[in-house]
């Protein structure tokens, strides 16, 4: 399907940079409208972080674990209206069974509790377990539903709210745009336990508690329980190569295998871009799935056109989090391991900050997001096995210092005592089942992607810089004419969903920039 590369001679309107989640929805949105669409990828298939690989008997996903805003046919999320609603994907996804099952190994806050859907459902089953905590919650989740009609409402003005209205209609959403989740479930009295079950999901952002932005905090967790979770039936590249082929449909052009070695500017405006084959092809438009880092530092052509406040933002700005995983084949299904829910969550304690801390240093992690495919998609493996991912991250520079001779050592110390820590918690044996055993470390996902330091987590949301402080400077921080940013490092936060939405966004952007000068009509 994906060829060789075949030389550009042409012009384009729009070339967009890397084929991940949100060059695909950039691409698709551009040619949807009409716009002459070019999307270069450096690697020979698309979704990059959104993607499978085969050992043996088993496929494994490499990154995603669940996707929110899918929902039902009648409830749908903001990712099924985009990729079934306004693309017109035909694609099969499977929902998670339950929430999670979060488990607490410390004796002195001993915690073991699975989590449904379904809002009242979720604020009852915490109830139960911290009696006196449901009117907080309540409280917790008609802000965050607050929060979620804000965003519709900035979506409806195109990003130019009344600002009388915002004050009238969403005062929740204003005054706690600039708090963190902490201060929030603080400010509402919610019982310490009920805020370590709420919290579970923190990690899906990659920052502590006591540092993430509210506004992007509240909005995950409103998505996942009032929609679910979902996975597609046939992997990341079910909906990635379905993207791929409608680009196509609609007339625009997707060349693999080709990486774009310069963005050209010319008095602070796109001019261009010149790939590794050689290509220089003129465009006035780019929208780059790569991060602003590696684009300033790198990709822009010549350096004297990247304007020194451009600098200022990126490195004002905290890389987040990459990944290490433990990819298991087990030759003994989930019912003979013990193994009965989809996701768990496991930590030594209830202190986020105390976790984080814990990702900044090379030693075994002291909490985990581990899923079992199976328990979604039962026929994901053969017949008597089990697919186990278990996930923890790190801060990149623990691994700056380590020496190729000791690397495999480290990391496979590291896995042994992941995969211990996960019998551990659910007692079960599972060292004696591995038939199969992958494990990726930062390096790994860097090596791969050529994802900055292999990061997986955008900018960290932080308060000061999360959603709402980047949607309201957006146009402060455009630096070069017709560049714009989709996926991780884009106007939106991390994550499969949002990256998605972000290059939609991006996309819409650009064509509006292309109206106003009348290039498009």
């Amino acid at each position: 399907m994906y060829r060789d590369h075949q030389k550009i001679n042409d012009s384009y309107d729009v070339v967009v940079i890397g084929a991940g989640n949100g060059g695909l929805s950039a691409a698709t949105e551009l040619a949807k409208k009409g716009v002459k669409t070019l999307l270069l990828e450096q690697h020979n298939l698309p979704g990059g972080f959104a993607t499978s690989f085969v050992r043996g008997r088993f496929e494994f996903e490499t990154s995603l674990h669940e996707l929110n805003g899918w929902g039902t046919e009648e409830d749908r999320g903001s990712v099924r209206r985009l990729l079934e609603g306004r693309y017109g994907l035909d694609l099969e996804f499977v929902p998670i069974p339950e929430a999670y099952r979060l488990i607490i190994t410390d004796p002195n806050e001993k915690l073991d509790v699975t989590m449904p859907f379904g809002v009242d459902n979720y604020i009852r089953a915490i109830e139960e377990e911290v009696p006196g905590s449901e009117d907080s919650l309540r409280k917790f989740f008609d802000i965050a539903q607050e929060i979620s009609d804000a965003f519709v409402y900035f979506g409806k003005t195109k990003g130019n709210p009344d600002q009388k209205v915002l004050m009238k209609e969403y005062t929740n959403f204003l005054k706690t745009a600039a708090y963190t989740a902490d201060d929030i479930e603080s400010a509402l009295n919610m019982p310490k336990k009920a805020r370590d079950i709420l919290n579970a999901y923190w990690c899906y952002l990659g920052l502590p508690t006591n540092r993430i932005n509210f506004t992007i905090f509240a909005m995950m967790i409103l998505s996942y329980i009032t929609h679910g979770a979902y996975i597609p039936k046939m992997r990341s590249h079910e909906f990635t190569t379905a993207l791929d082929k409608k680009i196509r449909e609609l007339g625009g052009r997707i060349e693999y295998n080709t990486k774009v070695e310069k963005i050209l500017v010319k008095k602070s405006k796109v001019v261009g871009v010149e790939t590794s084959q050689g290509d220089i092809i003129n465009t006035n438009y780019v929208i780059s799935n790569a991060s602003p880092t590696l684009v300033y530092n790198k990709l822009i052509h010549p350096k004297s056109e990247v304007p020194e406040m451009a600098y200022k933002e990126v490195n004002a700005r905290i890389h987040g989090l990459s990944a290490f995983v433990v990819y298991l084949g087990l030759d003994a299904s989930p019912r003979d391991l013990g193994i009965n829910e989809y996701s768990y969550f496991i930590m030594e304690n209830s202190d986020t900050a105390k976790a984080y801390d814990s990702w900044t240093t090379l030693q075994v992690p002291i909490g985990q997001a581990t899923v079992c495919l199976n328990n979604a998609l039962p026929d994901c493996s053969p017949p008597g096995t089990t697919i186990l991912y278990i996930t923890t991250l790190f801060r990149p520079e623990a691994w700056y210092d380590v020496k190729q001779e000791e690397y495999f050592k480290i990391k496979n110390k590291i896995a042994l005592g992941l995969i211990k820590q996960f019998e551990s918690a659910i007692g079960t044996n599972i060292m004696d089942n591995i038939e199969e055993i992958e494990v990726a470390t930062p390096i790994t996902f860097a090596r791969y992607t050529k994802s900055y330091n292999g990061n997986v987590y955008g900018y960290e949301p932080e308060p000061w810089d999360s959603v709402l402080t980047r949607f309201m400077c957006m146009n402060d921080e455009k630096y070069i004419d017709g560049l714009e940013f989709a996926g991780g490092f884009g106007r939106r936060c991390h994550g499969y969903s949002s990256t998605l939405v972000s290059g939609n966004m991006a996309a819409q952007l650009i064509y509006y920039e292309m109206v106003k000068r009348g290039e498009a009509k």
